[in-house]
């Protein structure tokens, strides 16, 4: 009997979607980007410039042509790790609070409040 694939539940996720960060393995490594979207259900995480893929489009009409788009896949979020623009590094996230009382994310080497 074939087990049914079922998708996890959300993951709560260390990166955000505008967060810079940095990749740290596979064939992208050392690339710096944006993250313009986020997707929990699958840990992954899209990222400006980064596995960037080339997909060839059927033409859709008669008398149209196909033509090749290029798109940012989807990578894992743990291949990723939170940059710091001014201290050129990656960190991993902590949280702490501000005199407000706020709860806010900040990078563990530098120190750097990110929201």
């Amino acid at each position: 009997m074939a087990k049914s694939k079922q998708a996890p539940t959300r993951y709560k996720m260390h990166v955000k979607k505008g967060d810079t960060i940095q990749v740290i393995s596979g064939r992208d490594k050392g690339k710096v980007g944006e993250i313009s979207r986020v997707i929990p259900k699958t840990s992954q995480v899209v990222v400006e410039g980064v596995n960037v893929r080339t997909k060839h489009v059927k033409p859709q009409q008669e008398g149209e042509s196909g033509q090749i788009v290029t798109f940012e896949a989807p990578i894992h979020s743990s291949n990723v790790m939170l940059y710091s623009s001014k201290e050129k590094t990656v960190s991993r996230v902590g949280y702490t609070f501000t005199e407000d009382g706020r709860k806010v994310r900040m990078l563990k080497k530098t120190g750097e409040i990110i929201d």
